[in-house]
């Protein structure tokens, strides 16, 4: 079992035994260490040696596993660094996508004309206005073609000057929106952040700047930006509001979290709508999770997954139809047990454009493990 940190505070990778996977899954606040020692033998039947138990205590807590003081010092002194720094810098280059600026382009150009792309040819929608697009936050050397979809629409459509990115928050937030102010680096050059925007937005809520931390570490608005500069940086300068986002269809169900959200969102149109300008707003989030991964306790069959691709092609239907709360109320009726972790940016969409029509642009799947743990995405635009 590997144990990692999603968060990116500690960089360590862990390789840890069943047993001791078992010991830090009671790593909780509810458990003395008396306890989890009587819990360890009777699973495995032998007793914990505590010299053991408190090694173990030790060790992740300097490896920053562990919550406390370790760790919340470690998170204020990265905080500041992170704040301090003139832009939020490239983390996946040369792991998802290419490094090379050069290499890059070609890449791009690769995703479009590869045999699951889009190709060049003209959108049925060139030239109307666009107000949205969904596209995935997988890894680009897999799921690009999937990407070149939503932004060959983009590239043929009348272009803003202004993108509203609201990516998933896969390592969860401490409120439900986290913005940042920073510039963003990739291998193409700097995209900067939209200052007036952002600062009107941080005077009128300063409480969602306040996990922009997470943003070192999160890849669903990096991956956007390769395909933003090589369709619209070529033509015109451009701008970004990047924003992540973690809450669920069910949460909204809590009264604080639904204050939270409209508060949000209702502030972010209103700042939007008084600058006067054109935007777009993408959403990048993926669909299902399947798999032992992701909690299942089989892997998926073949029948198991065009199952999930109805269900999700069912789900997306009150998307093309711009309606948030029904969008929401499908997968809570379903209990969300598929875990669509892109729920919060594509339902962040729906409430801040005014399009006249969307559609699903292409659907695909990444497989994950050797367990065959399957992630599904799609592109979907808005006009």
């Amino acid at each position: 079992m590997v144990l990692w940190d999603p968060t990116g505070l500690s960089k360590e990778k862990l390789v840890l035994p069943l047993n001791y996977f078992f010991i830090i899954q009671h790593f909780d606040g509810e458990h003395s260490l008396a306890e989890i020692g009587a819990l360890y033998l009777k699973r495995f039947g032998e007793f914990l040696v505590p010299s053991k138990i408190e090694q173990l205590v030790s060790d992740l807590n300097e490896k920053l596993f562990l919550e406390g003081q370790r760790a919340e010092d470690a998170r204020c002194l990265a905080r500041e660094v992170y704040r301090q720094s003139p832009l939020r810098r490239a983390a996946f280059a040369g792991r998802a996508y290419e490094a090379d600026g050069v290499k890059l382009k070609k890449q791009i150009d690769g995703f479009f004309t590869s045999q699951e792309g889009p190709d060049f040819k003209p959108s049925e929608h060139a030239g109307k206005q666009i107000k949205g697009l969904v596209a995935p936050t997988y890894d680009l050397k897999q799921a690009g073609p999937i990407y070149a979809w939503a932004y060959k629409e983009l590239q043929d459509s009348e272009q803003p000057d202004l993108f509203v990115i609201i990516g998933t928050a896969s390592a969860g937030l401490d409120h439900v929106f986290a913005v940042t102010d920073k510039d963003f680096e990739t291998p193409l050059g700097v995209v900067s952040a939209d200052q007036p925007i952002l600062s009107q937005l941080k005077a009128k809520l300063p409480t969602f700047f306040e996990d922009d931390l997470c943003h070192q570490a999160e890849q669903a608005v990096e991956f956007q930006l390769p395909f933003l500069q090589d369709i619209v940086g070529r033509k015109k300068p451009f701008t970004i509001v990047p924003i992540l986002s973690a809450f669920s269809a069910s949460s909204l169900g809590d009264p604080t979290v639904r204050q939270s959200v409209d508060q949000f969102l209702m502030g972010l149109r209103e700042v939007l709508t008084q600058s006067g300008r054109a935007y777009c707003v993408i959403a990048a989030g993926e669909l299902a999770h399947l798999g032992m991964r992701y909690g299942d306790k089989a892997p998926p069959t073949d029948f198991s997954f065009h199952r999930c691709m109805q269900f999700d092609l069912e789900m997306l239907k009150p998307v093309e139809e711009r309606q948030p709360e029904e969008f929401a109320n499908y997968i809570r009726k379903e209990q969300d047990q598929r875990r669509i972790s892109g729920f919060s940016p594509i339902y962040s969409l729906l409430r801040l454009i005014e399009a006249e029509s969307g559609q699903v642009l292409r659907y695909d799947r990444g497989i994950t493990d050797q367990y065959n743990s399957t992630v599904t995405y799609a592109s979907m635009a808005f006009y």
